[in-house]
This record gives structure tokens, sequence and C-alpha cells, in this order.
């Protein structure tokens, strides 16, 4: 991983988006390196993504509260990245909000991906509250992680039609594929240097 930024990955579930930061990561030229997986869910199907491509993991009991971390596994996650000298921490599928000493530690350094067109349909089943409300088009967010839920500034938006026919499933299916385009993607800029946060807005450099 010599000569890229190193970046950590805190998941929860399957970990699609994982994995295509770690397909992303291997190509020729991608400025960034996985270091290390964290999951507070010790059944999460990231940790044999994790094994089978050798890349360190670790779970963490981050307590019972729904949705909710405990200081405790706040500190301990800030631990685990700065030991390893981690400089971005990418939120993929976890389904807690972050408080504490890691987002003390990495404000303006830890990315989410959302699968909304946000400021719209924050917070859980983004892709059911879509179709319930009835707009014509979907996406993803990347942005910023802040004390907020799914409120830090946005990176990168991926747009998808919304099917007469859709069920929360297949809108799912096809936002999830535009994701695995857009999370690389942001990572990609920031590794290279290429964002800046003014306010609300984050200025992308192309040159």
């Amino acid at each position: 991983m010599k000569d890229k930024m190193k970046i950590a990955v805190i998941a929860s579930g399957r970990g699609s988006n994982f994995m295509a930061l770690v397909k992303a990561c291997r190509k020729d030229g991608f400025p960034a390196g996985i270091a290390l997986l964290i999951t507070d869910n010790p059944d999460a199907g990231a940790l044999e993504s994790a094994r089978k491509n050798g890349i360190e993991s670790f779970v963490v009991d981050c307590g019972p509260g729904r949705g909710s971390m405990s200081a405790e596994s706040s500190s301990e996650m800030r631990r685990l990245c700065v030991e390893r000298g981690v400089e971005l921490v990418c939120l993929a599928g976890f389904m807690r909000i972050v408080r504490g000493d890691l987002l003390d530690a990495y404000g303006g350094r830890m990315l989410n991906i959302h699968p909304a067109l946000l400021p719209s349909f924050k917070g859980l089943h983004g892709q059911k509250q879509a179709l319930d409300y009835g707009v014509r088009y979907s996406g993803c967010t990347v942005h910023f992680v802040d004390p907020g839920v799914d409120t830090g500034p946005i990176i990168i938006q991926k747009v998808v039609p919304v099917m007469q026919d859709d069920t929360e499933e297949s809108l799912s299916e096809r936002i999830l594929v535009e994701e695995h385009k857009a999370y690389p993607e942001a990572v990609r800029l920031y590794a290279g240097g290429k964002l800046k946060i003014e306010g609300r807005r984050v200025l992308i450099s192309y040159e």
C-alpha cells in the first residue's frame, strides 16, 4: 500500500460497497488502499469478503442501542484507525449514527453513501421513502459525515429513474449499481486531493 492513502471501511452487512471499493483500490493508479474493515456485526458478510481478500478486520461491539454507538466503541474504532495510519474512513452500510471520538478524529475525513438523492429521504429505507412519496427519480448520494443523519456536504450524486412497476427491491438493485460507481469515484477524488469543502458545497477540481 506504499504511496497510497490508507482508508478504513466500516460496515454492518453484506458489504457490497466494501467490495466495490476493494476492486477499485486494486486498479493501477488508484490513489487509495484499504487498510482495514471494521464492523459492529459478527455475522456481517463483509467479514468473509475481507478474509478472502487478505484485509485486516475487527468486530467492535457498539452497544444495544438501535442506530446508536457507545462512546467506548467510538473510541475503539478511532484507536484502530489511528494506529494503522488511516487517513479516510468510509461508511458502507454502517447502520449506526457516528459520534464521539471517531467523528472528532475524522471530521472532514469521513464519507458515507446513502441510497437516495439527499437532502430528500434521509435515514433508513430511502428507496421505500422515495417510492411512497411518488418521485420520478431517485438515486444515491456520497457525502461527508457530520453529526447529523445524512446531512453532510454532498460530493457525488447518481440519478436513477423510478419505474411505475418498481418495488423497493427492484429500485434498490438499480440504485446499488450506481452506488458501486459513485463511491469509488468519491474516494478517488478525495485521495487525489480534488475536493474542497466550502460551507455546504463541495468543490471538485478537475485539473
